[in-house]
Formats: structure tokens, C-alpha cells, sequence
């Protein structure tokens, strides 16, 4: 049977044969339609009796819908997941699609809840969900709402299991709550996707989520083996010479004395400095010490206060410029340029938010 999917490249929709003739199947859960049909069934027996008068087939069909549309409405903890792992962005109709791609719909088709799993892109994915609580998310339509939410809880969950990242996880959630806080206060300033009270609720579930982080405590590993201090000095400063992070230097600098010592090297911290400004940052936030030293150190911190640093992901999102598709590029999509890696561009957080503002 010919048919015409959402994009003239994509496979189409599913569609099953019924006696009133081809319909399109939804994409609903098995859980879920194994749930319906007792239900249906149960319900056809009801119509079955004496009151079989009372429903006619559109009322029990339009009862199946919403009973449908409840559920997953009603369960939190209900993700949409979809088949391909990639999406077409577009902002205009053609003549092969009509309407546009939003945030909310590529942040329910990326499956960024499989991406927090893998340690390449974690910061990335917690670096896109920090840029929307700062100005993306009310733009979120409500299935993308719940999303958002389902993957921070599994983002809190893990960082509580393994006890990595927690100073990332704290900023994106201070972040979120400051946001929520201005949106639940001015309640009628500005359009709220859902009810109000549900935003209060989530607001209550972040300030519990900092308290949990706040709470955490860093368990002592006991190890008779090589340890950390047991390393030479010069492979010891290789390591802090490897970090992007001057928060992370300062860390690692508190484990022990001789780390304290080497974490603050001028040449470490003047190597950091280049790396994520340029000289002309320098110049005007130039500190200079009593002995005529600059003052590396400082002046990181006062830079990173002023100027956004250089961002380092281990795996990012990719952009097809011959397909506008977005996708992971461990996952793929259908290209049908002659080759195919020229036209792959890596998509930053900001780039990422960028495509879709119109």
C-alpha cells in the first residue's frame, strides 16, 4: 500500500489491515495494549448486557482514547521512545513535510536517556539540560517536560549510586531551581505548559534532589594496592596538566599535601589560562602580585566569571549538513550523500539550542 511518512526519506508509518479497511498503528506500549484489550474485552462483555443500548460504538471507542490518553498522562514515569535515534530539522514546510522541528520533539527522539549512561556524554548531556532550565524550559512542550524531569531523576540517581560529578549536577540543579522559582512566583506572566501546581511539585522535587547531593558523603575506599600517592611527582603533574577544569585541579589538590603543592604551579594554572581565553582577556583582567608575579590562579577565576571557558566533550551530537539530520554518530542515520563524513559537523550544546529558536 502506498503511504507518505513524516519525511519522504523515512520508512513510513506502520499500518494493519482491519476490516474497515487500513489503519495506522499507534505507538503505544505492549504493557499497555495488553492492558487495553482486558480492558476492551471486559467492556464489550458490560455492552453485551442489557445495557448494550446505552454506548454506541463511538462513545466505547472514544473511552479507549482518553482511558489511553490518561494513563500516560497520569504516569510520570512513562518515556516516549522511538525506533530511530535520530531527527530531520527543519523550520519551513516543503513540498515533501509540513511544519517545523521544536526543542521538545528532538529532545524525545535523541534518547538522551541511554546517553547519560555513557561517560563520553555525560557532561554533554548535562551541559544541554543545564542551557534549557536557563531559557528553553517553558518552550518544552508537556511530553518533553516529563522527559526532561524522568532523565534529571536518573541523573540524580546515578551521581548518588556512584558518587561522580556531583559539583555538575549541583550547578545544573541550582540552575533549575532559581528558574522555577521565578516561573512559579510570577504565575501568569508568563504561559506555563501544564498546571501550576505541577510546577510547584517539581519545584519541591529539585530543592529534595539538592538536599539528597548536599547529604552525600564520599565513602573511603579501602585498597592495599598502588594508590594515588604512591605515583612519582612528574607522572602525578602530568595528570593535573591533563585537566580542563580548574575546579577539578582544586579537587584533586585537597587529596594530598604533595598534590596540594603541585596544584599550584604557576606554569599549570598560566597553561589553563591559555587554553580557554584569549590575550586580550588577559590584559584586562591583568593581576599582578606584590613581587611583580602574575597571578595565574586568580586570574582563571576571575576570567571564568567573565567569559564563557572552552568546552571538551568526549562524544557530541552531530549534524548532517547534506540531510539536516541531528543524530548520535554511533547510531547513524540515512545518508544519501556520496560521502557521507564530510557533510558531519559536531553540534555543541549551544549550537543545539541555537537550531531550533526561530
Amino acid at each position: 500500500m502506498p503511504f507518505l511518512g513524516q519525511d519522504w526519506r523515512s520508512p513510513g508509518w506502520s499500518w494493519i489491515k482491519t476490516e474497515d479497511g487500513w489503519k495506522r498503528c499507534e505507538s503505544w506500549s505492549r504493557e499497555l495494549e495488553r492492558e487495553n484489550n482486558q480492558r476492551n474485552l471486559s467492556h464489550s462483555i458490560i455492552l453485551n448486557s442489557d445495557d448494550e443500548e446505552i454506548f454506541s460504538n463511538e462513545e466505547q471507542e472514544y473511552t479507549s482514547k482518553k482511558r489511553k490518553k490518561d494513563h500516560f498522562r497520569n504516569d510520570t514515569n512513562t518515556q516516549c521512545f522511538y525506533r530511530e535515534k535520530w531527527i530531520y530539522v527543519h523550520k519551513e514546510s516543503t513540498r515533501e513535510r509540513h511544519g517545523y522541528c521544536t526543542l521538545g520533539e528532538a529532545f524525545n527522539r535523541l534518547d538522551f536517556s541511554s546517553a547519560i549512561q555513557d561517560i563520553r556524554r555525560f557532561n554533554y548531556v548535562v551541559k544541554l539540560l543545564q542551557l534549557i532550565a536557563k531559557s528553553q524550559l517553558t518552550s518544552l512542550s508537556g511530553v518533553a517536560q516529563k522527559n526532561y524531569f524522568n532523565i534529571l531523576d536518573k541523573i540524580v540517581q546515578k551521581v548518588l549510586d556512584d558518587h561522580q560529578n556531583p559539583r555538575l549536577i549541583k550547578d545544573l540543579l541550582q540552575d533549575l531551581s532559581s528558574t522555577l522559582c521565578i516561573l512559579v512566583r510570577g504565575v501568569g506572566k508568563s504561559v506555563l505548559v501544564g498546571n501550576s501546581n505541577i510546577w510547584v511539585c517539581r519545584l519541591e522535587t529539585v530543592l529534595a534532589w539538592q538536599q539528597q547531593l548536599q547529604n552525600l558523603q564520599m565513602t573511603k575506599q579501602v585498597n592495599d594496592g598502588l594508590t594515588l600517592s604512591d605515583l612519582p611527582l612528574h607522572m602525578l603533574n602530568n595528570i593535573l596538566y591533563r585537566f580542563s577544569d580548574g575546579w577539578d585541579i582544586v579537587t584533586l589538590g585537597q587529596v594530598t599535601p604533595t598534590l596540594s603543592a603541585l596544584s599550584e604551579d604557576r606554569q599549570l594554572w598560566k597553561r589553563l589560562c591559555q587554553y580557554h581565553f584569549a590575550e586580550k582577556q588577559f590584559c584586562r583582567h591583568l593581576i599582578v602580585s606584590e613581587k611583580g608575579h602574575v597571578e595565574w590562579k586568580l586570574m582563571y577565576f576571575v576570567l571564568e566569571k567573565h567569559y564563557p571557558t572552552r568546552e571538551q566533550y568526549g562524544d557530541t551530537l552531530h549534524f548532517c549538513r547534506h540531510c539536516s539530520i541531528l543524530f548520535w554518530k554511533d547510531s547513524g542515520h540515512p545518508c544519501t550523500a556520496a560521502d557521507p563524513d564530510s557533510c558531519f559537523m559536531p553540534v555543541s550544546p549551544q549550537h543545539f539550542i541555537d537550531l531550533f529558536r526561530f
